[in-house]
């Protein structure tokens, strides 16, 4: 099994979250040369103001997740930050399949650790999805990231909520991000560091 961002590879489309089906749309331009058919169909279908390119409103309204509610816009401005390579703000064809097949890689993890198949996380598949990443968190920390995250408010009644599909996603690159910046700041690697207010609100203002 392989991880996007955590070793490579990509899976099959389909299943807990993605694209919604693209709509009787054509583009005035053609595709690039050597272009997927289908990856320009489903971006000329995102792309629906025409303009060659996509923004984060027309990727949030296409992007839905497997209960058939839309992406979280904090999750559809991530996936902008992460192949927005020119930093344009909007992401063309090219990095619209990067993103396309990064969010197909995705979705094969998420169901791969959503055993139950209620189609979201709870609390034992997040430890599990976290471990095998490489990521021993606490008890308590894993509780932190359930409630940060979790779809809807908990309630004293009931079980935790779980976890869907975007903000899975989101949850995991965070919690890598933050991993790797702690270690840059770690140089002994011994686990602890030491930083001043100003590297701190630094280090937590340039993640997402």
């Amino acid at each position: 099994m392989s991880y996007p961002g955590y070793g490579g590879g990509y899976g099959a489309p389909a299943g807990p979250g993605g694209f919604g089906g693209p709509g009787g749309f054509s583009q005035p331009h053609g595709p690039p040369p050597n272009a997927d058919p289908q990856l320009w169909a489903w971006f000329t279908a995102v792309d629906t103001d025409r303009s060659g390119a996509v923004t984060a409103i027309e990727l949030e309204k296409a992007l839905i997740n497997g209960d058939w509610t839309p992406f979280d816009l904090d999750t559809v401005k991530l996936l902008m930050s992460m192949f927005d390579v020119d930093r344009s703000g909007t992401i063309g064809f090219n990095e619209f399949t990067g993103l396309w097949k990064y969010i197909k890689d995705w979705q094969n993890v998420f169901r791969h650790f959503d055993r139950d198949q209620s189609g979201s996380i709870d609390r034992g598949e997040l430890r599990d999805a976290l471990k095998q990443f490489g990521y021993n968190l606490s008890p308590q920390l894993i509780g932190l990231v359930q409630a940060k995250y979790a779809s809807t408010v908990s309630t004293p009644y009931g079980p935790p909520p779980g976890i869907t599909f975007d903000r899975f996603v989101r949850a995991c690159v965070v919690i890598k991000q933050l991993s790797e910046s702690f270690q840059r700041l770690d140089t002994d690697r011994d686990g602890w560091v030491q930083i001043s207010y100003d590297q701190f609100m630094q280090t937590v203002l340039s993640l997402p």
